[in-house]
C-alpha cells in the first residue's frame, strides 16, 4: 500500500506552524488547517499564523537555564519559530522578547509562502480521517475538536485558567517617576521600573484585594498554573506575596536614590519600536474599569494609556501521561499525534518543542518508519518525560525546569549545575541527531 501524500496539520498556532515546518522540510506535503479568521478564539485577534497572546517573552536566553536550553536545542534542530523570535526580537535583557505582530508576520510569511504548504482556513470541528494527522491543540482549542479528542482518549479533559496582563502605551508612562535597568544590571536599561513606598503599596495592595473580578460560571473550576497566577490571587496569599514575586525590589536600586525601593513593578518592552510595554507578571482577571482604577495607582502610570487590558482566558488539556506516548502518538490512535499546550506542557517554546517533535514523527509515521524519542538528558526529552510518565501526584501542566532533568552523576556544586546539566543535554542531542539522521 502506498503511503498518503501528505500530512494534515491541525492548528497554526506556534506548535502546528512548527511540525508543518518540520515536515515539510524532510519533503513532506502538509496541509495546515487554521480556523482564524472564520472562528477566532476569546483571546485572539490576528488573522497571522503563531499568534502570541498572553505575553511577547519567551523567556530566558541562557543556556545555563532550562528555558534557554531549550531554545538552544529547537534552534539546532531547525526550529521555524525559534528563527522568527530571533529576526523579530526587542531589548529584555537576559531574556527573548519579540515583537509580536513582526514575529506572527515572519512565521505566516514563511508557512503561506512554501510550495509545500497548502494552509486550509477552516475550523476542525471533529478528527479528520487522515493518518498519520498531527493536532496542535493550544490553551484555547475549540470546544468541538476538544471534545472529539476527549471521547476518543477516554480521559475527561481538564482545564485551567490563565490570565493575560494588560499593555501601556509607552508616551503615557510618566518618565519622572520611573527609571530604567534590568535586575542587577543584567540587561542594561531594558525595562522601566515603578518604585513604590511601603505606603504605596499598601494603598494598591488594598485596592487590588477589594477590586472587582470578573464572575467564574457556575460550571468553572479554576485551576492556576502556579507559574502564571492572577496578580489578584497572588495577593490573597499575604501581605508580602507580591513584594517576594512580581514586585520584587531586589537588585533593583533607584539610581536617583541610591536606596532599594520597598517594591517594583517592571514593565517590558513588548513590540520593536518601543511603543508599547507589558507590566510584568501581572496578569489579571479583574473588570476592565477596575484594571484601569487600581494599576493607574502605580507611580508612573497614573495617567497610563492602555492598548491592552488583561483577561481571563480558558486552557484546556489532556492527561498526558494516560493518553501519551514518548513519541507524541495517543495511545487510542498511534495515528493522531498531539502537540501545544493541549499535551500537558506550558509555555510558548514548550509548546513549539512539541510541535517540533509531532512533525518530524508524522514524517517518519508517513514513510513507514519508527518514530524517535529525544534522550532524557535533553531539554526537549525532559519535558516528554512529564508528560508521558505516570506523575507522583495529579498531573498538571509545566514549563521545562531543570528538576525534569535526571541527576548528574556525581557531586556537582550548586553554581555547576545549570552548566553541567545543559553540556550533557548538548551533547546527548547531537548523539542522538547523528543516530537518527536528523539532519
Amino acid at each position: 500500500m502506498n503511503p498518503p501524500s501528505k500530512l494534515v496539520v491541525i492548528g497554526g498556532g506556534l506548535a502546528g506552524c512548527e511540525a508543518a515546518w518540520q515536515a515539510v522540510r524532510r519533503g513532506v506535503a502538509v496541509e495546515l488547517w487554521e480556523m482564524k479568521p472564520r472562528v477566532f478564539s476569546p483571546a485572539h485577534r490576528s488573522p497571522d499564523l503563531a499568534e502570541l497572546v498572553c505575553s511577547n517573552s519567551l523567556r530566558s536566553r541562557d543556556l545555563h537555564n532550562a528555558a534557554g536550553l531549550l531554545k538552544a536545542e529547537l534552534g539546532r534542530l531547525g526550529s521555524l519559530i525559534m528563527e522568527a523570535a530571533l529576526v523579530n526580537q526587542v531589548p529584555a535583557g537576559k531574556s527573548l522578547a519579540v515583537d509580536r505582530e513582526a514575529f506572527a508576520r515572519h512565521v505566516t510569511e514563511k508557512i503561506t509562502g512554501h510550495p509545500g504548504i497548502r494552509v486550509e482556513r477552516r475550523e476542525a470541528v471533529s478528527l479528520p480521517s487522515e493518518r498519520p494527522l498531527v493536532v496542535a491543540g493550544g490553551p484555547l482549542t475549540s470546544a468541538p475538536l476538544a471534545q472529539s479528542l476527549a471521547r476518543l482518549v477516554g480521559s475527561e479533559q481538564l482545564h485551567f485558567y490563565d490570565a493575560i496582563a494588560p499593555i501601556v502605551q509607552a508616551d503615557s508612562i510618566d518618565e519622572d517617576r520611573v527609571y530604567r535597568g534590568s535586575r542587577y544590571g543584567h540587561g542594561g536599561e531594558d525595562y522601566i521600573n515603578c518604585p513604590l513606598d511601603e505606603a504605596q503599596y499598601e494603598r494598591f495592595l488594598q485596592a487590588l484585594l477589594t477590586a472587582a473580578m470578573v464572575p467564574l460560571q457556575p460550571f468553572e473550576d479554576p485551576r492556576y498554573f502556579e507559574g502564571c497566577l492572577p496578580i489578584e490571587v497572588m495577593a490573597g496569599r499575604g501581605r508580602d506575596t507580591l513584594r517576594y514575586g512580581p514586585m520584587k525590589p531586589v537588585g533593583l536600586p533607584d539610581p536617583r536614590t541610591g536606596q532599594i525601593p520597598y517594591a517594583v513593578v517592571q514593565l517590558r518592552q513588548d513590540n520593536r519600536s518601543g511603543t508599547l510595554f507589558n507590566l510584568v507578571g501581572f496578569q489579571t482577571k479583574l473588570k476592565w474599569p477596575e484594571q484601569q482604577r487600581v494599576f493607574r495607582l502605580i507611580p508612573g502610570l497614573e495617567r497610563a494609556e492602555f492598548a491592552r487590558l488583561g483577561s481571563i482566558h480558558r486552557n484546556t488539556f489532556l492527561e498526558g501521561p494516560k493518553v501519551l506516548g514518548p513519541s507524541l502518538q495517543l495511545k487510542a490512535d498511534p495515528g493522531i499525534l498531539l502537540a501545544g499546550q493541549i499535551t500537558g506542557v506550558e509555555g510558548y517554546v514548550e509548546s513549539t518543542a512539541m510541535g517540533l517533535l509531532a512533525g518530524i514523527n508524522a514524517e517518519r509515521l508517513l514513510r513507514e518508519r519508527p518514530p524517535v524519542v529525544p534522550p532524557a538528558t535533553t531539554a526537549l526529552g525532559a519535558l516528554i518525560g512529564h508528560i508521558s510518565r505516570e506523575p507522583v501526584r495529579e498531573f498538571q501542566p509545566m514549563n521545562v525546569n531543570f528538576g525534569l532533568f535526571p541527576p548528574l552523576e556525581g557531586k556537582v556544586p550548586k553554581k555547576l549545575k545549570g552548566e553541567r546539566l545543559a553540556q550533557r543535554a548538548l551533547e546527548d542531542l547531537e548523539k542522538w541527531i547523528g543516530k537518527e539522521g536528523l539532519e
